[in-house]
């Protein structure tokens, strides 16, 4: 697969899966139903994407130890999500409304370490690794000042609202555009290649 595509798909299938949520919540309630599945499809679709970039942003930084446990917590908070978003997909199969869902989710997350581990703190380590290596990259001159600042923004702002979703994953497309082109030419050599800052 070209570097390029995994830069661009990650934050347009999160763009994709956001806007799909705000059409779903016009009558008042996500899920369970085609909009919800199609949506967590799409993010799942995204977090594959960004497993491609951490790995490239991994090989662009060096492969060094800094570049490879950022790119390490940031799959383990993938590998989180995904399972978030599986279980979610599961939950809308097995409810015939949302009171439904709430039912279910409730045992689930009852289970202990489940809300640790697939809720609340494991997932945050995707946006922790994902702007610590984009960082690195910045301070290797590899990527402008902005970068890390616009991914930053990414990971804010939806966690303020999700509502605003697209508007991080529009912020982090234009972050990432950089990453893309940067991602090409490294493919195409045996070590990483500075960016003019």
């Amino acid at each position: 697969m070209n570097p390029r595509i995994a830069f661009v798909a990650a934050p347009l299938l999160t763009m994709v899966y956001g806007v799909i949520r705000i059409f779903d919540g016009f009558d008042g309630e996500r899920g369970p139903g085609l909009a919800w599945t199609t949506g967590h499809l799409a993010f799942i679709a995204a977090l594959a994407m960004f497993v491609l970039t951490f790995l490239q942003m991994r090989r662009m930084a060096g492969r060094n130890t800094l570049s490879t446990v950022s790119a390490t917590i940031g799959i383990i908070g993938i590998v989180s999500l995904v399972a978030q978003f599986a279980i979610d997909m599961v939950v809308g199969f097995l409810s015939a409304d949302h009171a439904a869902m709430g039912v279910h989710f409730e045992r689930i997350q009852a289970v202990p370490g489940v809300l640790f581990v697939v809720y609340t703190v494991v997932p945050l380590l995707f946006f922790v690794g994902q702007f610590a290596i984009v960082a690195q990259l910045a301070v290797q001159r590899r990527v402008k000042a902005w970068t890390p600042v616009l991914v930053l923004l990414d990971c804010v702002v939806p966690n303020l609202d999700k509502d605003l979703m697209p508007l991080g994953a529009l912020f982090l497309l234009i972050s990432f555009i950089p990453l893309a082109g940067l991602a090409s030419r490294t493919s195409r050599t045996a070590e990483p290649l500075p960016v003019a800052a």
